[in-house]
């Protein structure tokens, strides 16, 4: 069994992104793993300030859910970051969280491949939905994800599902209208398998 932490980044409250991950939830609590969800609607989460007291002992300066949710980061096996495209990336919400996990580096005297601070290793995927659903529609936020994630923060990466065609931005969710729910589930079901 593994603990999982759900970090949704925006959206609506019973959007396309929001059954996404309830889809993805049932899953994965289908295998024993417990899942817990924190939506950055109701939990704020401000961008770092790039002031650095967390490089000299000092908690972060932002008060903020931030510091709330670390000892559930910390808690975690594995992050999934549940996002809704905005502009192409991922939402400033889910944005704003990410810069954060500076505040909960911490020093590596031998840093790999020119990273400065050392990040806790936990397990990462991404679920995002989009209206468009083009061959590039997903391209930029699966490159800041695998970069800043992966690649920077060295997250090792349980895969990724893209959800996109899921209606037009000013409507109704129309996710129901798509196998990307029965998809979310089964990625959830499958993600320790």
């Amino acid at each position: 069994m593994k603990n999982i932490l759900v970090i949704q980044g925006g959206g609506r409250v019973r959007g396309n992104t929001a059954q996404l991950v309830g889809s993805f939830v049932r899953g994965a609590e289908e295998s024993g793993h417990a899942v817990e969800v924190v939506s950055l609607l109701t939990h704020e989460v401000k961008g770092c300030l790039g002031c650095n007291a967390c490089r000299y002992g000092k908690p972060c300066v932002q008060k903020d859910a931030f510091n709330s949710i670390v000892s559930r980061i910390e808690a975690a096996d594995c992050l999934v970051f549940a996002s809704p495209l905005y502009f192409w990336t991922v939402s400033s919400r889910m944005k704003a969280f990410i810069e954060r996990f500076y505040c909960i580096a911490r020093e590596d005297p031998a840093p790999p491949l020119g990273r400065y601070e050392k990040y806790p290793q936990k397990d990462c995927a991404l679920l995002m939905t989009a209206a468009d659903n083009y061959f590039w529609t997903f391209e930029q936020a699966v490159s800041y994800y695998q970069f800043a994630l992966v690649n920077y923060i060295g997250f090792h990466d349980r895969g990724v599902l893209l959800a996109g065609g899921c209606g037009d931005t000013d409507g109704k969710p129309q996710i129901d209208r798509t196998p990307h729910l029965q998809r979310a589930f089964e990625f959830g079901r499958q993600l320790y398998s």
